[in-house]
């Protein structure tokens, strides 16, 4: 069985985020993470400009054919994977210390993944309003998480604020809090849904749940 197969089957949502905590986090490493991840951030910001011209081919190829192209979609997904790795080591989370690979394809070693479940047939008609219009109370909530709609790559509002208590508890105690990772976990795996819902790489309507910890929840096989 495939690991698309597998997630559709066992899966409660397409859109796949995980993340294994390190057993033991540097006291210190997270006061300059914001420097050993700058390029990272520099690539980001390349792929992330070509993420919307890739998006908007998209956007016409589902309203003519009612298909995402699969070359555009794992670009996509690529660049949600390379940013959702970078967010986990840096401040989006601080849950490891292990500098994230430049790569758009998923680490099996790593211990941060993202993935989504190719849907063979998409909404023509959704995709006209799902990205802008259906997603507005979703934009609101992410809003106040993240201080801004943009909540994957911000680090601000709620997530950056759970993520510098983490980091104050790791400098005091080395050990990183539970419920906090936890937590910061559920932010993170809404808002990623919220992206691939709005970036037409899905038809599922994000749930406005949290869904808290490393493991995506899942649903028995019939």
């Amino acid at each position: 069985m495939t690991t698309t197969e597998a997630l559709s089957t066992h899966s409660a949502h397409p859109t796949q985020l995980t993340a294994r905590l390190d057993s033991r986090l540097s006291r210190w490493l997270w006061l300059v993470k914001w420097l050993l991840a700058l390029p990272h951030y520099l690539v980001l910001l390349f792929l992330w400009l070509a993420f919307v011209v890739v998006s908007v081919v998209a956007f016409f190829a589902i309203l003519f054919t009612g298909r995402y192209p699969r070359p555009l979609f794992d670009f996509v997904v690529g660049v949600l994977r390379w940013n959702w790795r970078v967010a986990y080591y840096a401040y989006g989370a601080l849950g490891t210390d292990r500098y994230p690979p430049f790569s758009l394809s998923d680490s099996p070693d790593y211990p941060a993944h993202l993935d989504v479940a190719y849907p063979e047939r998409l909404s023509r008609g959704l995709v006209l309003v799902k990205w802008w219009l259906l997603a507005i109370p979703h934009f609101l909530v992410l809003y106040l998480i993240g201080g801004g709609i943009h909540v994957i790559w911000s680090t601000g509002g709620l997530l950056g604020l759970l993520a510098f208590f983490a980091g104050v508890a790791l400098l005091f105690t080395g050990r990183y809090p539970r419920g906090i990772f936890d937590l910061v976990m559920g932010l993170n795996r809404w808002a990623m849904r919220v992206a691939a819902y709005t970036a037409l790489l899905t038809d599922e309507y994000p749930p406005f749940r949290l869904d808290l910890g490393g493991s995506e929840p899942v649903t028995p096989v019939l």
